[in-house]
């Protein structure tokens, strides 16, 4: 199986103006579209510039391929998760250990989850694609946002935060990724949410330090 490097698959430029970032907007949603109605196989630049409303030119200003295209669109995917968890976490700094754990599954998994099938439609699209750099980037941006949630808890202290964070990040995102890729994910979330929300709380508390009274 061919793996496309990052290194080729960087935008051509990025949208500036109004006009410009609907542009690519209508190029997204058209992409979204044709995976969820098609699958990859369906997965033109022809069919995404005519689904969109733009020439084949157009998008080709912005992406050299398609897969340029889907690896934009999961940089995109990624980054608003990873700000829906950082507004989470700080808005819950200083607060109860459960409500901090809470936070970031819910916070995390509603991010991965507004359109499911769309998550897991472009999650096995892009399986060819080097997804390395943007997926280090958001997991560093989880890290930090969750560490400084919980060095600012009020109930919780922990002899290696790092090492905690590392754990606890690395449970939930790929827990949630696994779900993603079954078939029946929308069936799965509800019980998956719940179990996990149950499982962080009992992990943060048994790794906090326990102090004699």
């Amino acid at each position: 199986m061919t793996m496309f490097k990052s290194d080729r698959l960087k935008s051509r430029k990025q949208p500036i103006q109004a006009r410009s970032q609907a542009t690519v907007e209508a190029v997204f949603e058209a992409t979204i579209q044709l995976l969820l109605h098609g699958g990859s196989s369906a997965l033109t630049t022809n069919r995404i510039a005519e689904k969109a409303g733009v020439s084949i030119g157009t998008l080709y200003q912005y992406f050299p391929g398609k897969e340029a295209l889907l690896y934009a669109l999961v940089g995109r995917h990624l980054d608003k998760a990873s700000d829906a968890v950082e507004r989470a976490c700080q808005a819950h700094q200083a607060m109860p250990l459960a409500a901090c754990s809470d936070a970031f599954v819910n916070s995390y998994i509603d991010a991965k989850t507004g359109n499911p099938e769309a998550s897991r439609a472009l999650y096995h699209a892009s399986t060819e694609l080097d997804m390395k750099e943007l997926g280090s980037g958001m997991i560093a941006r989880l890290h930090r946002a969750v560490r400084d949630m919980l060095f600012a808890a009020q109930d919780g202290k922990f002899a290696d935060l790092d090492d905690v964070v590392l754990t606890w990040v690395a449970a939930v995102t790929g827990g949630t990724r696994q779900i993603f890729e079954e078939d029946d994910t929308i069936a799965r979330l509800p019980v998956f949410r719940a179990q996990l929300l149950q499982m962080s709380r009992a992990y943060l508390e048994a790794s906090t330090i326990q102090t004699v009274r």
